[in-house]
């Protein structure tokens, strides 16, 4: 058997479908897995053991069109359910499985407040989108595979991190889904332990404005310096880490590592929070407005970003205290 997986975007919601890659692959007996995601995510699928052959989509959807139909597949699994994956499944003319995104849902949660979303994270609602075909989830989480010339040796890192820190995943697609950076300092300030700093070009700045502020003994800036892997190295050898609701969130949960999740104008009821590991989730239930949105916006709706602006930091020390090693003391 020949299964093509579609999943376009983004960093975390490919991450999160790799149970299926993996139950797939070892629960029926001698297929062969392809998957297709842009040319973008490339680094996310490329070294998973589990896939058989990976397709990019580029500039010219025929072009990946023609190039899946030479592929001749048995089942094309839509893990995404969007307009080019329907244009692609009608082009194949194959028998398929789509996930089912329940927009309706999430619509009425989002625009009126009705929360009408199942208690189920997303990992298991991409489960059932194959379980016709005898495929179960194994409960073994979520996968990230990192090859060995993208490791970060621990040297990497100043002498005062190398014996253990935190991670602080500062990015965050949209502005509303982020703290803002005054509020970073703030929290990185209540950590006090030495912190590294994840993220890409674009957080490089807020990074060196937290640098500044609270010194180098204290925060460690790698973004914009980095590769994803990269920094998933450092995500993995890492013995707490903070993130925003974002790519590097669901990478830590792939490897077991516990998160203190921060969220914003998104909520976990969405279905997005971290799988299958320990986690402490950090909100301010207090404001009647979110979720404002399933995604993010660029700025606040109503222009106060209560949110995250009056967002609590207080954390559980039982939660803490069991992961950081007498190290930081």
């Amino acid at each position: 058997m020949k299964i093509l997986i579609l999943r376009f975007s983004s960093i975390g919601d490919i991450v999160l479908t790799t149970p299926v890659i993996r139950c797939l692959k070892q629960q029926i007996t001698g297929v062969e897995i392809h998957y297709c995601t842009k040319r973008q995510y490339q680094s996310l699928i490329v070294n998973n053991p589990y896939i058989d052959k990976c397709h990019y989509l580029d500039d010219s959807l025929p072009h990946l069109i023609g190039q899946l139909r030479r592929e001749r597949y048995d089942i094309v699994i839509d893990l995404h359910n969007n307009l080019r994956t329907t244009l692609i499944k009608q082009a194949l003319g194959k028998r398929a499985f789509t996930f089912d995104k329940i927009n309706m849902r999430k619509w009425l949660y989002v625009r009126f407040k009705v929360n009408v979303m199942p208690s189920v994270h997303i990992v298991d609602r991409y489960m059932d989108t194959v379980k016709t075909l005898g495929v179960v989830n194994d409960n073994k989480g979520l996968d990230y595979f990192i090859p060995a010339e993208e490791h970060i040796p621990a040297h990497y890192l100043p002498y005062t991190y190398q014996s253990a820190f935190v991670a602080y995943a500062i990015g965050g697609q949209h502005a509303t889904k982020r703290l803002p950076v005054e509020r970073m300092i703030e929290l990185c300030r209540k950590i006090a332990r030495p912190i590294v700093l994840l993220g890409d070009e674009q957080d490089r700045e807020s990074g060196e404005t937290i640098r500044r502020a609270l010194g180098d003994s204290l925060i460690y800036n790698t973004c914009g310096l980095l590769t994803l892997n990269q920094s998933a190295s450092l995500v993995k050898q890492a013995h707490l880490v903070y993130s925003h609701d974002t790519g590097l969130m669901h990478i830590a949960a792939a490897f077991k590592k516990p998160i203190i999740s921060i969220w914003g104008n998104t909520t976990p009821q969405l279905g997005m929070y971290p799988y299958k590991t320990s986690h402490l989730i950090i909100e301010n239930t207090t404001v009647n407005c979110r979720p404002c949105s399933k995604i993010g916006h660029d700025r606040c709706p109503l222009g106060h970003h209560k949110c995250m602006n009056e967002l609590s930091f207080t954390i559980d020390s039982h939660f803490t205290s069991n992961y950081i090693r007498s190290e930081y003391y």
